[in-house]
């Protein structure tokens, strides 16, 4: 049940990209509009599910859980009911609330369910493939269903789906609570939700507005301050959503800028090479859909074979080896021009794929093992922040390379297609970043991270 539900959320990350232009089409919106559809989501997704967890342990796991499935279904409900992109919008942002709660809760229900720390283990291994395999297949199901129907049933796929998922948590799943949580950490919660909206606002509005306008400055200062202050709360607070100490762990530290990076790179430009494919080349949803379906096939088989190669590699070189094929890839799928075929994208595609598929089993491996057992939960949380902010923050300031006036089939195929290829050279220079940083900072053995700590760090964040 906890795997079905969030692979219904995950896929609604994924599944919007191939459904993007009927939706600009029917709702009458431009590029801007379509961002957010993507941004809404995620930012709530990147603010909330640190939360949602804590008033999980307090509230109890299945009445959250209960509440963020209803949430999400009905905001289903209502994005499949808009009738204007501001509407659209907006029930986004609200589906992401209740995919944050879901998300954040399923950790606490499978630790519950398995306190066993092996059984656990595989628990979380199965979580985490079908996180990535559901936002593998989020393309293809899209232009499925866009091609097949229309962009609404994206949307409307999810009441059945989370009718049932709503049955069974109620018929099967105990009710669990931790009377000892901490109070919720609201001040800091309120800084990153204000930090984040503000940084993303500013990018996706700074070609439009004037990058050297006072609005633009002004929401740029504001994000700093405002991350900054949430920082500063954390690092003061007996009870922070996100624990800084957690980042004196070299390990931790280095599998959540590669999940960031993995993030803002190859996951935020699938929004752009969408475009590129409908809008450039004229294929239709479930056209483009199938377009991406050889990399999906690769990312599998790879995803598959780490399990056995795991015993030979360490988690370090395929992070880091991961991130760098991504970066190549990127790199690679320049080839392809205004007046290509889509398989000119095909080998950078197919070379970004292995990266992924190396990279996704890995780090989750990293992020887990390199704290204690009882903070695995806390350890996915953070490490899923990461992952969505990098998504959100990647999507707005890719958006930034890219004219939005060519962006819709009302301009220059051309300026829309250097755009794009700006955006992948940019994506593909954070992915080698954070390949750096990872080679740099996760360990050999990551297991043994916190026991190398000082002994003062490691009593805190066993504490945590």
């Amino acid at each position: 049940m906890v795997c079905a539900a969030t692979a219904m959320l995950m896929l609604d990350i994924a599944v919007v990209n191939t459904a993007l232009s009927r939706i600009a089409e029917d709702l009458n919106t431009g590029l801007g509009g379509l961002q957010w559809v993507v941004d809404a989501y995620t930012l709530a997704l990147a603010s909330v599910v640190l939360t949602a967890g804590a008033l999980a342990d307090r509230l109890g796991r299945r009445r959250l859980f209960t509440i963020g499935l209803i949430v999400f279904t009905v905001s289903s409900a209502a994005c499949a009911a808009a009738t204007d992109i501001v509407f659209l919008d907006v029930a986004r942002a609200i589906q992401g609330l209740g995919g944050a709660i879901m998300f954040a809760v399923s950790l606490a229900i499978l630790a519950d369910a398995f306190p066993e720390p092996r059984e656990r283990a595989k628990a979380l291994a199965a979580y985490g493939a079908t996180i990535g395999g559901t936002f593998a297949i989020g393309p293809l199901v899209g232009g499925a269903l866009t091609s097949g129907l229309d962009w609404q049933w994206i949307f409307l796929i999810n009441i059945p789906l989370g009718a049932a998922c709503l049955w069974i948590t109620r018929r099967y799943v105990r009710e669990s609570r931790d009377p000892a949580t901490p109070p919720v950490d609201w001040y800091g919660q309120a800084a990153l939700i204000g930090g984040l909206f503000l940084l993303v606002l500013a990018l996706l509005r700074g070609n439009e507005v004037g990058w050297g306008s006072a609005q633009i400055i002004a929401e740029f200062a504001g994000a700093a301050a405002l991350l900054a202050m949430f920082l500063g709360i954390e690092y003061r607070s007996s009870h922070p959503m996100l624990p800084l100490r957690l980042f004196r762990i070299p390990s931790f530290t280095g599998a959540q800028i590669a999940a960031f990076g993995i993030s803002g790179s190859f996951f935020a430009v699938f929004l752009y090479m969408t475009l590129y494919l409908q809008q450039i080349l004229g294929m239709s949803a479930i056209e483009a859909g199938l377009a991406y379906l050889p990399a999906t096939v690769v990312i599998f088989l790879v995803s598959g074979a780490t399990s056995s190669l795991g015993e030979k590699v360490s988690p370090r070189v395929m992070v880091s080896a991961g991130l760098g094929l991504v970066a190549v890839g990127m790199a690679l799928m320049t080839i392809a021009t205004a007046d290509s075929s889509w398989t000119a994208l095909l080998p950078g595609m197919l070379l970004a794929a292995v990266g992924t598929g190396l990279f996704n089993p890995s780090v989750i491996a990293v992020a887990l093992g390199s704290v204690p057992v009882e903070q695995s939960g806390l350890a996915a949380g953070v490490n899923d922040t990461f992952r969505q902010a990098g998504i959100a923050v990647g999507v707005a300031a890719l958006g930034a390379l890219v004219p939005a006036g060519s962006a819709l089939g009302g301009g220059s195929p051309q300026k829309y297609v250097d755009g794009l290829h700006d955006a992948l050279f940019a994506g593909a220079g954070l992915a080698a970043v954070a390949a750096v940083a990872a080679a740099v900072l996760i360990g050999r053995s990551v297991e043994h991270d916190v026991a190398e700590l000082p002994v003062d760090a490691r009593v805190a964040v066993e504490a945590a």
